[in-house]
Formats: C-alpha cells, sequence, structure tokens
C-alpha cells in the first residue's frame, strides 16, 4: 500500500509541475502586456522599452511621445490570453486610458486593440497590434 501511495504522490507533484509551468507562460504573456501599458500611463520610456520586443521598440517610442504632454491615468485594466503558443501569444484587455490634454477628456478603450506578445530569449514582450 505505501509504494501505491508513493507513486500516486509523485504522478501528483509531476502534474503540478507540469500545470504549474503552463499557467506561469499564460501568465507572462497577458502581464507583460499589463507591464507596457502601465509603463506607457506612468511615462516610463526605459521601462516601456525594455517591455517592447526589439522590431517594437521605434513605436514603443512613438507611442510613449504621443503621451508626454497629457495627464494620464488607467482604470481597471485586465488582460488576459485568447491564443497562445511558445513563440507569441495574443493578449485582450479591458479598461481605459484615461487622458486629460487640459480642458479635453479623451478615454481610450483597451478592448479595442488585440495585442501581440512575443517570447524573446525566454521573457515575454510587448510587440504590437493583430
Amino acid at each position: 500500500m505505501s509504494k501505491l501511495f508513493a507513486f500516486v504522490v509523485l504522478v501528483s507533484i509531476a502534474f503540478s509541475i507540469l500545470l504549474s509551468g503552463c499557467a506561469t507562460q499564460e501568465v507572462g504573456a497577458a502581464r507583460a502586456v499589463e507591464n507596457y501599458v502601465q509603463a506607457l500611463v506612468a511615462r516610463d520610456l526605459d521601462q516601456l522599452v525594455n517591455l517592447s520586443c526589439t522590431a517594437w521598440e521605434a513605436q514603443a517610442r512613438t507611442e510613449f511621445d504621443s503621451f508626454t504632454a497629457v495627464s494620464t491615468e488607467l482604470k481597471e485594466m485586465d488582460c488576459k490570453e485568447i491564443g497562445v503558443n511558445e513563440q507569441d501569444a495574443l493578449i485582450q484587455c479591458s479598461g481605459k486610458i484615461v487622458a486629460n490634454y487640459g480642458n479635453e477628456v479623451l478615454e481610450i478603450d483597451l478592448g479595442n486593440q488585440t495585442y501581440l506578445a512575443v517570447n524573446e530569449g525566454g521573457e515575454w514582450r510587448m510587440c504590437g497590434y493583430q
């Protein structure tokens, strides 16, 4: 009976490790996009570029420039993977960026875009829009 118990415990541990690896990958891609949007709203250029894939770095700088003259606030952001494999993931977010241009307030709905995250060097990075 104890051999059977030990076998069941080992199989359970192996299965748990396998599932946690999958969950980490899924969480990583969505979290990369969330971190990117947070850095954009916080106007943190270094972080924004660090969270971007190599191909997206120039566009990240352009997006940063578009928010430098406004005050911004991030509201109720939540991102989830809607398609993921080892190299890339499609991410859908909810929430909005509220940008205040003095007398004008613009609300940017994060749900209007499908974000692309790519796995570069073992790390998920924001890499554009689908």
